[in-house]
């Protein structure tokens, strides 16, 4: 266990390699009960959260889902985020834990006076089922139609009994399913999920291998309020067609070109490099690594790193140094486990 955020959070259960490999096989379990969620709703919601998000709002449907950013005025990541379209005018906003915080006083800041705010986090627990067996464990407790939940996609419905939205929007590469309910039934629904053979827990080691795996980023390493979404390569996320906090500084960027690219790596051998070795393309120090980790599928070592634009294209041998450990990558494009995820 370590703290995170205010909570007390488990690094691991049975060992991090064996729950990577378990999520991949058969199915898990997250406890991701620290994520922070709130509620806006009334006339003016869906404005207010077209201005706040890189998310395109305005064709966005009731059942639908959309990732984006939160921005400031510089283009710069406050958070990224989850975008849930609740009904007409109510919209849920799913949160990182240690951005809680700053992100409500972010939007209050930018509220319309007829928008209702609410932060219902502690109100809302959420459980996360992952892994090619999650729609059959998950089918013999609902009788939610799971097939028809698309990729970022939602509904409600019973969960062993507990009102439950269950939508699609998961971390892993793995079919899987997200569970938001009330906290009180947290305790409940997470034992009836455990008594089932196929489950394990997962803690939050190899939810980072796993989410590393598919070259997914992460608040607070690979993106931050130092870097943009065009940085981060992520701007298939931006809908540069309708006005938001930020877009102007994006603009400027693009047309300017971004300096440093986040960029993914494979390493030659198992040893990883951490956070903050320098990237070097020769003798000349190019980037930074943000995230690094052994990948138990492909027994090889992975990671994100931002790099010099002009040194950031596929296949460049890079070196990741610290001190005096040097290892081998070559820069790699995610994802780095390519299996087709199986459909429920």
């Amino acid at each position: 266990m370590a703290p995170f955020a205010g909570w007390n959070m488990p690094i691991q259960y049975s060992g991090i390699l064996e729950e990577h490999l378990h999520t991949r096989t058969s199915a898990g379990i997250f406890d991701i009960c620290h994520m922070g969620e709130f509620l806006l709703k009334g006339d003016t919601a869906a404005q207010d959260v077209d201005a706040l998000t890189t998310c395109k709002i305005s064709d966005m449907l009731p059942g639908r889902c959309h990732y984006g950013f939160m921005l400031n005025d510089n283009g710069r990541i406050i958070d990224d985020l989850i975008v849930f379209k609740l009904k007409e005018n109510e919209f849920m906003i799913v949160v990182n834990a240690g951005t809680i915080d700053k992100d409500k006083a972010w939007i209050k800041l930018h509220l319309s006076k007829q928008t209702h705010f609410e932060d219902i986090s502690d109100k809302t627990a959420k459980i996360d089922l992952q892994g090619p067996l999650s729609g059959e464990i998950l089918s013999s407790l609902t009788s939610a139609d799971l097939g028809a939940i698309k990729k970022y996609h939602f509904t409600s419905a019973k969960v062993a009994g507990v009102e439950t939205l269950i939508s699609r929007t998961g971390y892993t590469g793995e079919l899987g399913y997200e569970l938001y309910f009330p906290s009180d039934k947290a305790a409940v629904l997470w034992n009836i999920l455990l008594g089932n053979k196929n489950i394990k827990p997962i803690g939050l080691g190899a939810r980072d291998t796993l989410r590393l795996e598919m070259g997914y980023s992460l608040y607070g390493h690979d993106i931050d309020e130092n870097h943009t979404p065009l940085e981060a390569n992520l701007e298939k996320f931006i809908h540069t067609d309708k006005n938001f906090v930020g877009k102007d500084a994006l603009i400027k960027q693009k047309a300017a070109g971004a300096k440093k690219l986040l960029v993914g790596f494979m390493c030659e051998g198992r040893r990883s490099p951490r956070q903050d070795f320098d990237v070097l393309c020769g003798e000349e120090t190019a980037g930074k690594v943000t995230s690094g980790s052994f990948s138990p599928c492909l027994k090889k070592a992975i990671g994100l790193c931002y790099i010099d634009t002009a040194k950031a294209y596929l296949g460049n041998k890079i070196i990741l140094n610290s001190g005096n450990i040097n290892i081998e990558a070559v820069i790699t494009k995610p994802p780095f486990y390519k299996k087709i995820p199986r459909q429920y």
